[in-house]
C-alpha cells in the first residue's frame, strides 16, 4: 500500500489538470468554471523508486510491482462548504476518507483563468479552506458532545478517552485553530483518529506555478513556504502546465523534456517524496527470482507488522525475517553474496524495520 491523498483547494486553482497530469488519465474534467468535478475522481499512481529496478536486475526478477499512492480528486470548495455551499457537505464527506489533504494553491497569474474570490492571493485562499474544514470538525463535534458527556457519566472509559481528546480539539477549533495542532501521545493516537476530524489531517501544500518558476517558485509560493513552516506543514512547487505535458510523452523521451527545461524529475515525484515524509512513510522490498515488489510502512513498524501488509497470516505465524539492507544487497550482488559477507540478519518480533530493507519473513502456518 502507498497512501491516500486527498487533492482539495478552490475552484480554478489547477487541481483536475493537476489529477490528471499525475494518474495519466483523463477522467477529471477541467474546465474554468467551478465544480466542474461532480463526483471525486480516484487515481492509483505507481510510487518511482530506482531502489527497485536495481534490486530487480540483480535478482533477474520476471516481474517489477511498485507500491501505490491513491489520489481523489476532490471537488473545488468554495467559502461556505461546512454549510453546504457548492455542494460542499458531500466534497467534505470525501476528504474524511483520506490519509492526507494536499492543497493545491494557485500561485500563477492568467487573466484567461477566473479566480473565484476575484484576486489571486494564496495565504487568503489558504484560508478560506482551512476555515470551512475547521466549522465542519466544530459541527461535527458539538453535535456528538452531549451523547459524549452522558455515556462518560455512566462510566463508559472509552466515551471518557473520547471526550477528553474532544474537548482538547474543541479548544483549539473555537479559537480557529486547526485540530492537527492538538497535542496527542502516541497511546492516543488511534482513538483519536476515530474523531475523523478533517483538520486534523497532515497537509501538504502544492504550488501551482507558471511554467518559468516550475524550478524555484516565485514570490506567492514564497508566501506559501513560509505559511507551512510556520504550522509545521510539508510545501513543494509544482506546473500542473508542465506535468500535462509530461504526462502524455512517451517515457523515453520524458528525460529529454525535463533536461529541456532544467527539471531533474516530474512534479509527481516530489509530491509523494514530501508525501511520504509528511506521512512518515518508509518502504521495504521483496525480492525474488518471480519478482521484485515495494511496501509501504509507516515509520517505526515492528517485523509482524510489516509481515501483516503482505498477508494476516504473516503477522499471525510471525517467526523471524531475513533481513538485509539494501546497500548490502548490491553491494553483495543479490543475497547470497550478502550473506557470505555476513550481512544478512535474523531479526525478531522487536525489530523496527528500516527504510530500503530487503526482507525474507519465516511464519508458521
Amino acid at each position: 500500500m502507498g497512501f491516500k491523498c486527498g487533492i482539495v483547494g478552490l475552484p480554478n486553482v489547477g487541481k483536475s489538470t493537476l489529477f490528471n497530469a499525475l494518474t495519466q488519465t483523463a477522467a477529471a474534467q477541467a474546465a474554468n468554471y467551478p465544480f466542474c468535478t461532480i463526483e471525486p475522481n480516484v487515481g492509483d499512481v505507481a510510487v518511482p523508486d530506482p531502489r527497485l529496478d536495481t534490486l530487480a536486475s540483480i535478482a533477474g526478477s520476471g516481474q517489477i510491482i511498485p507500491t501505490r499512492l491513491t489520489f481523489v480528486d476532490i471537488a473545488g470548495l468554495v467559502r461556505g462548504a461546512s454549510r453546504g455551499e457548492g455542494l460542499g457537505n458531500q466534497f467534505l464527506a470525501n476528504i474524511r476518507e483520506c490519509d492526507a489533504i494536499a492543497h493545491v494553491v494557485r500561485c500563477f497569474e492568467d487573466s484567461d483563468v477566473t479566480h473565484v474570490e476575484g484576486k489571486l492571493a494564496p495565504i487568503s485562499d489558504i484560508d478560506t479552506i482551512e476555515t470551512e474544514l475547521m466549522l465542519a470538525d466544530l459541527d461535527s463535534l458539538e453535535k456528538r458532545a452531549a451523547a459524549l458527556e452522558k455515556k462518560a457519566k455512566g462510566g463508559d472509559k472509552e466515551a471518557k478517552e473520547l471526550l477528553d481528546l474532544m474537548t482538547r480539539a474543541l479548544v483549539l477549533l473555537r479559537d480557529g485553530k486547526p485540530a492537527r495542532l492538538v497535542d496527542v501521545k502516541p497511546e492516543e493516537e488511534k482513538t483519536f483518529r476515530m474523531l475523523g476530524l478533517l483538520s486534523s489531517k497532515p497537509v501538504l501544500y502544492v504550488c501551482n506555478v507558471e511554467e518559468a518558476s516550475a524550478k524555484e517558485g516565485n514570490a506567492l509560493s514564497a508566501e506559501v513556504f513560509a505559511r507551512a513552516a510556520e504550522e509545521g506543514a510539508k510545501a513543494v512547487v509544482v506546473s500542473a502546465k508542465i506535468e500535462s505535458e509530461i504526462a502524455v510523452l512517451p517515457a523515453e523521451d520524458q528525460k529529454d523534456y525535463l533536461e529541456a527545461i532544467d527539471l531533474e524529475e516530474p512534479g509527481l515525484n516530489r509530491i509523494i517524496r514530501t508525501g511520504y515524509e509528511l506521512l512518515k512513510l518508509v518502504t521495504y522490498f521483496t525480492v525474488g527470482p518471480k519478482e521484485a515488489r515495494a511496501w509501504t510502512i509507516t515509520a517505526g513498524t515492528k517485523a509482524p507488522g510489516a509481515a501483516g501488509v503482505i498477508h494476516s497470516d504473516f503477522e499471525k505465524g510471525f517467526i523471524r525475517a531475513e533481513t538485509i539492507a539494501y546497500d548490502d544487497y548490491v553491494k553483495g550482488k543479490g543475497e547470497a553474496g550478502a550473506r557470505d559477507a555476513g550481512r544478512l540478519r535474523l531479526e525478531g518480533k522487536e525489530y523496527v524495520v528500516a527504510d530500503g530493507d530487503v526482507l525474507h519473513f519465516r511464519f508458521a502456518n
